[in-house]
């Protein structure tokens, strides 16, 4: 979700040559996963909303199948739940949290927050829901990668700095790794976007995927 212009504001990895660090993350997997059964798959949950659930886009097209591909073509035998609700927003994600836990989980992506600030609705509320989602998982023990989103610009500055500051901010509360920003290089890209300029389109979800591996491979390598 987005309206047509972000700041874009990610980190990214610098100074360490790819192929180092890909090595080093899977060679990260390989100790974490080593006492699991030959056939045992690391299960991820992707949480979220239509940009999880593929809005738009062919089933086989939608974040977590192609984030699936992404990790095996890296020889990681994962299997990545879409638990993406259209129009959910992060009070309704909280809501359905519980029964959506159905599996023995290895991570938990959450992607949510971009309905709320469309709706306008008060950045308060928003890290209050995502506060609670990401205490009722770490006191389940179980690893969670945040993503975070930006505020539509046309909402203002100051409800912008209230809302971009969610994240960051619960990631470093609850100790827990932020991807900053879910649709980096993708916002704002028309080629990347489908007709309503705010989902992505096939090859936009690629990017995304792209650029959010190195952080789903490292929090899947951390104890």
């Amino acid at each position: 979700m987005g309206i047509l212009a972000y700041k874009k504001q990610i980190g990214t990895i610098n100074h360490v040559p790819w192929r180092v660090l890909a090595f080093g993350l899977l060679l990260a997997l390989a100790l974490t996963f080593a006492g699991r059964p030959a056939h045992a798959a690391v299960t991820i949950l992707a949480f979220g909303d239509s940009l999880t659930a593929g809005l738009g886009v062919a089933p086989g097209q939608a974040f977590p199948v192609r984030l699936e591909a992404a990790l095996r073509a890296r020889g990681v035998d994962a299997r990545v739940v879409n638990a993406g609700v259209s129009g959910d927003t992060t009070s309704a994600g909280l809501a359905r949290l519980d029964w959506s836990l159905v599996d023995t989980l290895d991570l938990v992506i959450i992607e949510l927050g971009a309905n709320d600030a469309l709706r306008g609705i008060a950045p308060a509320v928003t890290e209050t829901n995502l506060d609670r989602i990401l205490t009722q998982l770490t006191a389940r023990k179980l690893r969670v990668l945040l993503t975070g989103m930006l505020a539509p610009p046309n909402l203002g500055t100051e409800y912008g700095a209230a809302f971009n500051g969610i994240f960051p901010r619960l990631a470093q509360k609850h100790s827990v790794p932020l991807y900053p920003f879910f649709l980096d290089g993708v916002a704002a890209q028309a080629p990347l976007l489908q007709n309503d300029g705010m989902h992505p389109n096939p090859r936009g979800v690629e990017v995304i995927v792209a650029a959010i591996l190195p952080y789903v491979l490292q929090a899947l390598a951390n104890p």
